[in-house]
C-alpha cells in the first residue's frame, strides 16, 4: 500500500511513475489493518475513494489485561476516526486510484538490481531518474542501495487471523499477556486480531489460549482463512535516501508493530516523499521521515521494555485506566495532532502518581 500511495502522490505532483510489482493483485500480508486518524486523513489527501462500508470507524484504543485480573484503560482520538479496513481493499482502492491517474503498473515482474538509471528486471531496464524502495521489512532495495542497518537484537514477530465475529466495542482493543500481545480491530464482516511475540513465545495453532479474555469472545466463531505470519519486525537503516534511492514504509526502518501507527505513517512518508521528489532532491525527505515516525517509535520503544517488565506493563495501565484523558493525549501525541510536550507537567504527575500506586486485585 505504502508504495501505490507514493505512486499516486508523486503523479499527483505531476511526474511519471512506474509501479514494478512481483505478484498480481489483490495482495495481502499479515496486518492490523487498523489505520489512524492521521492515515485516514492522508488518504483523503491522496484522492482514494473507499466504497460505502469498507471501512469501519474505531474511535479510539483500549488497553485490556489478558486474563481480566485489572481494569482496562481507554483512550479516544480528540479528531475523527480510525478506520478498520482489510488489507486488500485498501489495495484495490489504491489500484484504482494510481489506474485513474496514469501510473504504470507493471504486475507479475520481478526487480533484480539497482542501475544507474533505474531497476533492471528480468526482461528489460526500467529507466528513472529516482528509485523508490517500498519493498516491505525485508527490503531488497534497502539491501542494493547499501541502506541495511545492523541486524537487531530480541526480535519479535506476527501472526494474523480473522475471525467470522461482529465488534463489541468501537475501539481496537490490546490485550496484553506477559511476553505477548494481542491487536483487535473490527474489519468489514469479521474481527481481526495480529498477536504479537517474541519466537515461540506462542502457540500457532492456538494463539487465542494466552488471552483468556479474548478467547471467551472468539473461541466459538469460526477462523477465516488460514493464519499468516510476518517478521522480524525490528529493521534499523542507515539512511532512508541515498543518492538517487529514497525507501517508504517498512523498508524505510521498523521497531515493532505495536502501536498500529505502521500504515499511517507509511502514508505519510509518501506524501513528503512526492514532494521532495517534486523539487528533485532528497534530503528534505529525511528530515520529515524523522519528524513522522519520531513520536510513534519513541512510544513503542517504550512500550517494549515496559512490555518486558509485566509488573510495571500492569502498573502503567492501571495509571492510564484513571486517567483516560492522559492515555487520549497519549494517542494524540502519537497520532501527530498534537505536539509531545501538550502532555503536560500533570500528565506525566498523573502518569507517575498511577504507576506508584498499588495495582488494583494485586499484582
Amino acid at each position: 500500500p505504502v508504495g501505490l500511495a507514493a505512486a499516486i502522490a508523486v503523479r499527483l505532483a505531476g511526474q511519471s511513475v512506474v509501479v514494478i510489482e512481483r505478484a498480481r493483485p489483490p495482495l495481502d500480508k499479515p496486518c492490523g489493518e487498523g489505520l489512524m486518524p492521521r492515515g485516514v486523513a492522508a488518504l483523503r489527501r491522496l484522492g482514494v475513494a473507499l466504497e460505502a462500508g469498507v471501512g469501519v470507524p474505531f474511535a479510539g484504543i483500549r488497553y485490556v489485561d489478558a486474563a481480566g485480573a485489572h481494569p482496562a484503560a481507554e483512550g479516544r482520538f480528540d479528531g475523527g476516526p480510525g478506520l478498520g479496513i482489510r488489507r486488500t481493499e485498501l489495495h484495490a482502492a489504491l489500484c484504482a486510484r494510481a489506474g485513474r491517474l496514469g501510473v504504470e503498473l507493471l504486475w507479475n515482474t520481478q526487480a533484480t538490481a539497482l542501475a544507474a538509471d533505474g531497476i533492471e528486471t528480468g526482461n528489460r531496464r526500467v529507466r528513472a531518474r529516482f528509485v523508490v524502495g517500498a519493498d516491505g521489512l525485508h527490503s531488497r532495495v534497502r539491501r542494493w542501495a547499501g541502506l541495511a542497518g545492523r541486524p537487531a537484537r530480541g526480535q519479535r514477530y506476527g501472526l494474523a487471523q480473522h475471525y467470522d465475529a461482529r465488534a463489541w466495542t468501537d475501539l481496537v482493543e490490546v490485550h496484553w499477556a506477559d511476553g505477548a500481545e494481542a491487536y483487535v480491530t473490527p474489519v468489514r464482516g469479521a474481527v481481526g486480531v495480529a498477536f504479537l511475540a517474541r519466537a515461540g513465545a506462542l502457540d500457532p495453532r492456538d494463539p487465542l489460549a494466552r488471552f483468556p479474555v479474548l478467547a471467551g469472545r472468539l473461541s466459538a466463531p469460526p477462523r477465516l482463512g488460514s493464519a499468516r505470519g510476518a517478521g522480524p519486525f525490528a529493521q534499523r537503516v542507515r539512511a532512508v535516501a541515498r543518492g538517487n534511492v529514497a525507501l517508504v514504509g517498512d523498508a524505510a526502518g521498523y521497531v515493532d508493530a505495536l502501536t498500529g501507527e505502521g500504515l499511517a505513517a507509511g502514508l505519510l512518508q509518501a506524501l513528503a516523499l512526492a514532494e521532495a521528489l517534486r523539487r528533485g532532491d532528497l534530503r528534505p525527505y529525511a528530515r520529515a521521515h524523522r519528524r513522522i515516525v519520531g513520536a510513534s517509535w519513541q512510544l513503542t520503544r517504550a512500550l517494549l521494555a515496559i512490555q518486558a517488565r509485566p509488573w510495571l506493563r500492569r502498573r502503567l495501565v492501571a495509571a492510564l485506566a484513571r486517567s483516560p484523558a492522559v492515555f487520549s493525549r497519549l494517542l494524540a501525541i502519537v497520532d501527530g495532532t498534537a505536539p509531545r510536550r501538550s502532555l503536560g507537567l500533570n500528565g506525566l504527575a498523573a502518569l507517575a502518581r498511577g504507576a506508584a500506586a498499588r495495582p488494583v486485585c494485586g499484582g
